[in-house]
């Protein structure tokens, strides 16, 4: 990014993580072959948890400090983490990230149908990514696990002073986020992955000490020569530009894109978050072009280790070919369409959500994903009818009353039941502190009427949402 001024990297993104982070937690473990540590990692791992539950707001990270009675190793390791990781880039426009707060206030319910149809696939197409989801079982046995963790910190970010004020939650989320996955390349390569980039040995599986997502980790296997870092710079902003890039592609598949400038404070208010992730700056985009540019270039990457890795899905019997591994992302782009079919409740509109991921990500991910298989024509029909006439009326209406989208209808009305029953099921609720809860809970109420649009396409709007509600009420347990 040309307004950035700190030094670029050269390494190869592949082999770079986050040493600010990694070095913490490798503080925080200590080596692998201590034969008598003081505590077990996975402990370790507990407290790091426990500490990290407290950081609940911005204002909670100044001057923070670890409770009584935390290790002095973990305790002084988390407290520099906090003082460096927390600070803002000396780049930031505070104004363009109030213009992208503005936006995604906006576009409230319709975030959440880009987040399932095209964010979260788009984020299955490397290799690697794919890999370790399906190690951890997140989506294949818990559906629903990544989407509510992604939008723990999607809302903390977005929401008005998620990044700005102390009593926002964005930059405390973020880093915990951070946290998470300099733990995760740690468990993966059994150490801290500068050390594992030295010795260059593959990591061989082993048998799980138990169930847990961290020991399931540990135990995975890895090989840094074939496959880099777990979690790498790569990775981390392919992921990024999933989230602002994705988005706004979306929006303009829809017929719903932007202005430049609101495109560009998007982009720049996700690049704040990516430098809090520890991105590299020259992994950063300033506009569209050179988003498209990045993304094409990053998922090719992420294609062709799939192809090199993965035995072709029509192999005979589903065995794999000899020598590669079964391709686990079908799986778990599967698992993401059924659980929103779930939510739809006449047959021939339940695939849909395949058809619309098909729309917004583009064929060449809907094979990756095996999400270009057979749909009824039926259904395929309705899609299109569908589609071609809300493009259509709209552009047409739009010439008479501005505000007037059916595909903004549409797209909010899927994305008021799937953020109800992902996001806002009170059985369940979203892993944020009590306040950012209750922001998110008054947002959500404050998107159920659509400002732009006419009287009477909010009364349809509020149609369906009471159908949703009484619904739930219906299969909430007595």
């Amino acid at each position: 990014m040309a307004n950035m001024s700190e030094p670029v990297a050269a390494a190869d993104p592949r082999l770079r993580a986050d040493p600010l982070a990694d070095d913490t937690i490798a503080r925080i473990l200590g080596p692998w072959d201590d034969e008598c540590p003081s505590l077990s990692r996975w402990q370790a791992i507990g407290i790091v948890n426990r500490e990290l539950a407290g950081w609940q707001t911005n204002g909670d990270l100044v001057d923070w400090r670890a409770s009584a009675g935390t290790p002095a190793p973990i305790a002084s390791a988390l407290e520099a983490y906090v003082e460096q990781a927390r600070r803002l880039p000396s780049w930031i426009d505070t104004g363009k990230v109030g213009c992208a707060e503005a936006v995604f206030v906006d576009m409230s319910m319709l975030s959440c149908t880009l987040l399932f149809c095209a964010s979260l696939p788009e984020c299955y197409v490397p290799a690697d990514l794919a890999s370790v989801l399906h190690t951890a079982g997140q989506l294949e046995q818990h559906t629903d696990y990544r989407v509510r963790a992604t939008a723990a910190m999607i809302f903390p970010v977005m929401l008005r002073g998620g990044l700005l004020d102390a009593a926002g939650g964005g930059v405390a989320q973020v880093l915990k986020v951070r946290l998470i996955h300099a733990t995760i390349r740690h468990l993966i390569v059994r150490g801290n992955p500068a050390e594992a980039l030295e010795h260059g040995a593959a990591i061989p599986a082993l048998r799980p000490e138990g169930g847990s997502l961290h020991q399931t980790l540990f135990a995975r296997g890895w090989d840094v020569n074939a496959n880099g870092l777990p979690c790498n710079q790569e990775e981390l902003a392919y992921t990024l530009l999933t989230f602002h890039y994705v988005f706004l592609r979306g929006l303009r598949r829809l017929g719903l894109g932007l202005s430049k400038e609101e495109e560009g404070a998007y982009l720049h208010t996700w690049n704040v978050v990516g430098h809090l992730l520890g991105i590299g700056q020259e992994l950063l985009v300033e506009s569209m072009a050179e988003a498209e540019t990045l993304f094409a270039r990053l998922q090719a990457d992420g294609r062709a280790l799939a192809a090199a890795r993965y035995a072709p899905a029509a192999n005979k019997g589903g065995a794999p070919v000899h020598g590669r591994h079964a391709d686990p992302r079908p799986a778990l782009a599967a698992a993401l369409m059924r659980a929103m079919q779930a939510e739809i409740p006449l047959r021939a509109l339940k695939p849909f959500p395949v058809l619309l991921t098909r729309r917004l990500c583009g064929r060449e991910t809907a094979a990756d994903l095996g999400l270009d298989g057979h749909v009824s024509r039926l259904s395929r029909a309705l899609f299109a009818l569908g589609m071609g006439l809300t493009r259509a009326v709209d552009g047409v209406a739009r010439l008479v009353c501005p505000g007037f989208s059916i595909s903004r209808l549409a797209t909010r009305i899927l994305g008021h039941r799937l953020t109800t029953r992902f996001l806002m099921d009170q059985t369940r609720p979203l892993k944020l502190p009590d306040a950012l809860l209750r922001q998110v809970g008054g947002a959500v109420r404050d998107w159920e009427v659509d400002p732009k649009a006419p009287g009477w396409m909010n009364a349809i709007e509020q149609r369906f949402q009471a159908g949703d509600a009484q619904a739930g009420h219906e299969e909430a347990p007595c």
